[in-house]
């Protein structure tokens, strides 16, 4: 499964060797003479994905959750979070009730709320019906919903729109509850963007997808998330979602360290053009792009974060190296998962081996072999 010499992605840099795996632990990297072939890099870590193999994460069945996350996983996303669309607080209860199990048993890192409180006029594939301003109560609620044995909560980020009545309260609180607050769906003004930073945002939901664009006299949320360091940008690095262009400005200004890599995958991930369904729309996927059925409204993506990678490589000349960084360490910094993100002695043994050509070759993930 592994080459006898790979080039291995390593936090100190590229080491011409194999792994050292004990367990489901990588004990070290054991340096090897030879010419090397392929690439060994950590599994990677998806913070927004809605679903994928003809699964949805975001239905809060956790029977599809998990079969969601097995594809998602045989393509080299190791790690993932279920990210539920817009809906009514009774679904979301319900849906995080019955996703904290997977939670604690390791099969999804958490849960991601990308709803409802985000802005009407910047709401995507999200249901208008079931928008609303944030409410602490209901925020309460759901993370003792999320609640696991270890008194850790299930729910790992939310999505809100800053410029929403009781915003900033909302973000103030879940950054004092240990969960990400992000910033997207949002008309914001820069001023609002960066008063809801000051409160205490970390990421960019989607950065440039469903926000304000960018003027040079109403700047809008883009240049005040990307020129503030307390922020992790989400990138979708597929070319419906980001011209190239795009991806490589973003790429080079914010710099791997405070930019990850998201598939912002739905069900048909990996499956042929067809009808779906992601939250309360139908969605139509044609030539690999979904958008809600009838309209031009993109509802997520059919990529998963392999091919963000390969994108961020190829498409906006990024090296393996930083690439890597933003598909498995920089999520994981983001979502404080400490035991995933790197191949380094003491971690979860998670690993992606890749030909010359970043062809997927095998997935390692808890120090077993899966099928691909």
């Amino acid at each position: 499964m592994l080459p006898a010499v790979g080039r291995i992605v390593t936090p100190d840099g590229i080491v011409n060797g194999t792994l050292i795996v004990d367990g489901d632990r990588f004990e070290g990297v054991l340096e090897r003479e030879g010419e090397p072939t392929g690439w060994v890099l950590p599994g990677f870590v998806d913070a927004h994905c809605h679903g994928g193999g003809g699964f949805s994460l975001a239905n809060g069945d956790p029977d599809s959750a998990r079969e969601a996350a097995g594809f998602h996983a045989s393509r080299g996303t190791t790690t993932v979070v279920a990210s539920l669309v817009s809906q009514t607080h009774e679904f979301l209860l319900d849906a995080t009730k019955a996703l904290a199990p997977l939670a604690a048993e390791g099969v999804i890192a958490g849960v991601h709320y990308e709803g409802p409180y985000i802005s009407a006029s910047k709401c995507g594939a999200h249901a208008k019906e079931v928008l609303r301003d944030p409410d602490l109560g209901e925020l309460a609620e759901l993370i003792a919903a999320g609640r696991l044995a270890d008194g850790t909560t299930a729910v790992k980020m939310v999505t809100v729109a800053p410029e929403l009545t009781g915003a900033l309260e909302a973000i103030e609180y879940l950054d004092g509850q240990g969960i990400v607050p992000s910033i997207g769906h949002t008309d914001a003004s820069y001023e609002e963007t960066t008063a809801g930073i000051d409160a205490g945002a970390q990421a960019a939901t989607h950065l440039f997808n469903a926000m304000r664009g960018f003027n040079h006299r109403d700047p809008g949320p883009i240049p005040a998330l990307m020129n503030d360091e307390r922020i992790f940008s989400e990138v979708i690095a597929d070319p419906v979602h980001l011209h190239p262009g795009t991806m490589r400005f973003a790429f080079d200004l914010s710099l791997p360290a405070w930019t990850l890599l998201v598939s912002d995958a739905m069900d048909a991930a990996g499956l042929s053009d067809g009808h779906y369904i992601l939250g309360r729309h139908e969605v139509e996927v044609k030539d690999g792009t979904a958008t809600v059925a009838g309209t031009d409204v993109i509802a997520g993506s059919t990529i998963t974060l392999l091919d963000a990678f390969r994108n961020a490589v190829r498409l906006a000349g990024q090296t393996v190296e930083a690439a890597s960084q933003m598909a498995s360490a920089t999520p994981a910094e983001l979502l404080g998962l400490r035991e995933v993100g790197a191949i380094e002695t003491g971690k979860y043994a998670d690993a992606v081996v890749l030909d010359d050509d970043l062809n997927l070759v095998s997935v390692m993930r808890r120090g077993a072999w899966l099928q691909v």
